[in-house]
């Protein structure tokens, strides 16, 4: 039911255990397992993390390879030998900002922000309380990328959640982590726990998919109901009980250690126009070599599917999760990049890439998609509340490309939040790049 933002808590503990995931990455390969497949559709659970073996449950043992794709990696060395403590970094809170606005970083959660930009915003907010928040409730079917790092090397993720605090003079941090991901809390935890000079609390998230957007997550901190906020004003300007707030995803507080040890411009040198660096990216089970890739921004996508062992009868990919554009077969030597991807009215997003074959039907898909959308809906905005559904019961009804049309447009031009309007953006590119499977 749309706006009950408590998706993962209706089920009990023991069910939670035995679940199964109704994810993206799972719709496009539920051929592979059927049974697998139903049990998740029963538990409306929308994303386990477990795209590299979709369909997935929560008793899927494996865990995701780790590949370099390009020839200066910065992250995927410390997280195939992550670190046993955490390190000195012997810089002043200038000094942090200064390297981060140097290498051009940018949140890798999906908006893409200079996170140097933010951090300088909350160091000068004229107050003494101010808080940072590691958002790590990673939502996006078809990412894994952050419970892969909290599991693999939680020291160097706290690292990083230190260095920020630092820059910003913060008095405390938190870490927002996913209902979903319970097995990172104790490894989080120790890391925490193995230095007492920043005030760090974990809080266990709401079981919503709407819980990663920053505005609703604060909520969720305060304890309060899981609905976005109007902005402005912004976390930066107010944001935890009023205060200053710096909000970054767990992959771009990652970096800040690498940043700290070899300097901005370093880090810069990699990448391609304003996407410096590289990224981290989740391919889900179709590919012949699903796993975790580290790829420069500017590497053609044609690149990264081919270096990932190719995906047979190829139809599209979602780069940024399900609430972005697909990238259709004749847009696969576009770079990978922010601007890049969204001149084709795509997404870097969350960097979660999910590609899908021939036997899904792209109005199939849509209707999925749309279903999710209105399943994790908060309420509080009329176009993605009511128009999420509708979008649905007019796909599941076969109305006309016209009319599905309209219903996009709404999503994407009136919704409060970045979930309708990425609900407008998907359904506006199927049928742009798919006219064919929709009726006139």
């Amino acid at each position: 039911m749309p706006g009950t933002s408590e998706g993962f808590y209706h089920l009990e503990e023991a069910a939670a255990l035995e679940t199964a995931c109704c994810g993206t990455a799972c719709f496009v390969a539920r051929h592979r397992d059927l049974k697998i497949w139903h049990k998740g559709e029963a538990s409306k659970v929308h994303c386990l993390g477990k795209c590299y073996a979709a369909p997935a449950s929560a008793q899927t043992a494996s865990e995701p390879a780790i590949y370099t794709l390009c020839d200066d990696p910065i992250v995927t060395p410390a997280l195939l030998n992550p670190a046993q403590s955490l390190q000195p970094f012997d810089l002043s809170p200038e000094q942090i900002i200064g390297e981060v606005e140097a290498s051009q970083l940018r949140g890798r959660g999906g908006a893409g922000f200079p996170t140097g930009r933010k951090m300088r915003l909350v160091r000068d907010a004229p107050t003494s309380v101010k808080y940072v928040v590691a958002n790590a409730d990673e939502g996006d079917s078809g990412a894994y990328i952050d419970r892969t790092i909290m599991e693999r090397d939680p020291f160097g993720f706290i690292d990083g959640l230190i260095l920020a605090m630092r820059a910003v003079g913060a008095t405390k941090g938190f870490v927002y982590l996913r209902a979903e991901y319970p097995q990172c809390q104790t490894p989080l935890q120790s890391a925490i726990d193995s230095q007492s000079d920043f005030q760090i609390e974990i809080v266990m998230g709401k079981g919503s998919y709407i819980c990663g957007e920053e505005t609703a997550m604060l909520n969720s901190i305060e304890g309060k109901r899981p609905e976005v906020r109007v902005r402005p004003p912004f976390p930066g300007q107010y944001g935890l009980w009023g205060a200053p707030t710096l909000v970054n995803n767990v992959e771009t507080l990652y970096n800040l250690p690498w940043i700290a040890q070899h300097g901005g411009e370093a880090y810069a040198q990699r990448g391609l126009n304003k996407s410096r660096g590289t990224k981290l990216l989740s391919l889900n089970s179709l590919f012949g070599k699903p796993g975790l890739y580290e790829v420069e921004f500017g590497a053609p996508v044609s690149k990264i599917i081919a270096s990932a062992g190719g995906v047979p009868n190829l139809k599209g990919a979602l780069i940024g999760g399900p609430l972005a554009g697909v990238v259709h077969p004749d847009e696969l030597e576009t770079p990978l990049g922010f601007e890049e991807l969204a001149a084709i009215g795509a997404s870097v997003g969350h960097g979660g890439m999910i590609a899908f074959d021939d036997r899904t039907s792209i109005r199939d898909l849509a209707l999925h998609i749309m279903r999710f959308g209105a399943d994790e809906s908060c309420g509080k905005c009329l176009p993605c509340h009511l128009g999420a559904p509708a979008a649905a019961r007019e796909l599941a009804n076969g109305a006309s490309r016209a009319r599905l049309m309209e219903l996009a447009e709404a999503l994407k031009q009136a919704s409060l939040c970045g979930h309708g309007g990425g609900l407008g953006d998907f359904l506006l590119s199927v049928l742009h790049k798919y006219p064919e499977e929709f009726a006139a």
